[in-house]
């Protein structure tokens, strides 16, 4: 009887920790498009097939507003947070909703932006170029100042930056490169201002535009699909990291190490790569017909952004300056 019980014991923990371990889960919010997280979800489910994973998509307004209102609960489901708007990283920090977290592949990141205390980590550097019609466009500008020219005239168009986070930021980046008086010369030469960062790409391709400052992953999906558009980056090159974190107090710290550790390993970040955008590493191979600027250049051109001052007032001054020059009828 004895032998019985002990029997039945033992099969009782054994089932209870299988339990415990099949009840791993996993939740990301982020703001990748569908294909690259699905594909980045299968080859980690491939290396850790006892976690659940479930990603919830959205813009980065949304998933903010979306923790915001988790917060206020008392009850967050997110484990792990990726999208491209680097200040509200800082400001989660500030706010101590982060959980801070070394990856031992973080020593492999190059970016413009370096969290010394691990609360996040870039995981690919989003890039924007000036993306123009190969109809309407025929030799590929080198610098951002030739979008003032003649062949550009009432046709350029930029994204709002307050719809677009990579539109603020590419603004931002601009300004400061060239002082306001840049954005004068492009309305003064019958600049546009769009909608969203995908909008004008879109209207690029129609030909309604000859040309925008464009979002490398959303160009290239148009060109795989057969838009007669291509990519040029000036040496100044805009660059958006965006960054990985940990909540605090996720239940799930194991798996949410685990999925940091496989979005910095090498083979994650060349599924990133495969998808025509900026790896963080450098051991990465970039497709063959991916017109990307390699990831050490990229970093190093960069047009130097301080992120941790991007958000609240100087957000919106930003957004307002921009919008008084460029607006309709000026």
């Amino acid at each position: 009887m004895k032998k019985f019980l002990a029997a039945v014991l033992l099969v009782s923990v054994l089932f209870v920790s299988s339990a415990a371990m099949a009840a791993e889960k996993l939740t990301v919010y982020t703001s990748m498009k569908d294909s690259l997280i699905g594909a980045l979800k299968d080859e980690f489910l491939k290396k850790n097939p006892g976690i659940e994973f479930d990603a919830y998509v959205a813009g980065a307004g949304k998933l903010m507003a979306k923790i915001a209102a988790e917060r206020e609960a008392g009850k967050l489901v997110v484990d792990v947070l990726w999208h491209s708007e680097v200040p509200d990283f800082y400001q989660l920090k500030k706010e101590g909703v982060l959980q801070p977290y070394k990856s031992p592949n973080a020593k492999y990141v190059e970016s413009p932006v370096k969290e010394p205390e691990g609360y996040f980590t870039p995981v690919r550097n989003g890039t924007l170029g000036i993306v123009y019609n190969t109809r309407l466009i025929k030799k590929a500008p080198k610098s951002w100042k030739e979008v003032l020219g003649a062949d550009y005239k009432g046709a350029f168009g930029i994204a709002d930056p307050a719809l677009s986070g990579t539109a603020y930021g590419s603004v931002a980046g601009l300004a400061k490169l060239y002082g306001w008086k840049f954005f004068e010369d492009i309305q003064k030469n019958g600049g546009i201002l769009g909608k969203g960062s995908g909008q004008v790409i879109d209207d690029t391709a129609m030909g309604d535009l000859v040309a925008c400052i464009g979002v490398d992953y959303i160009t290239m999906s148009k060109i795989k699909k057969g838009a007669t558009l291509a990519m040029a980056y000036p040496k100044e090159t805009i660059v958006l990291p965006s960054p990985v974190a940990i909540m605090k107090g996720t239940p799930n710290l194991g798996a949410a190490k685990k999925f940091v550790d496989f979005l910095l390993s090498k083979e994650g970040q060349q599924i990133i790569a495969n998808n025509y955008t900026l790896p963080v590493r450098s051991d990465v191979v970039l497709p063959k017909d991916s017109p990307l600027p390699k990831p050490h250049a990229a970093v190093v051109n960069a047009i130097k952004l301080d992120f941790k001052s991007m958000s609240g007032a100087p957000k919106e001054e930003t957004i307002k300056k921009f919008k008084d020059i460029m607006r309709p009828g000026k």
